[in-house]
């Protein structure tokens, strides 16, 4: 899990809706940047200004695979020039 800590309301509104939603959000911080699911935000009550700390599930990155000839490339599909 990963956590981050913010004051910022427009970032935790964002991390509120993906958390709602069950998106994914993605988070950069101190060079690192992670994406994940949106675990729980919660406001640290004895803080002014108003601060909250968002727990994220990082999501494994997606490996690269390499893009296959589709039959458009191999020039038996669809012409962009073709008419009705």
């Amino acid at each position: 899990m990963f956590k981050y800590e913010t004051a910022n309301q427009k970032e935790v509104r964002r991390f509120r809706i993906a958390q709602f939603n069950g998106r994914p959000a993605t988070v950069k911080a101190g060079g690192a940047t992670v994406t994940g699911l949106v675990r729980a935000v919660q406001e640290i009550e004895a803080s002014d200004p108003p601060r909250w700390t968002i727990t994220i599930i990082p999501t494994p990155p997606k490996e690269k695979t390499e893009m296959r000839r589709t039959a458009v490339a191999a020039g038996r599909g669809w012409s962009q020039n073709a008419t009705r």
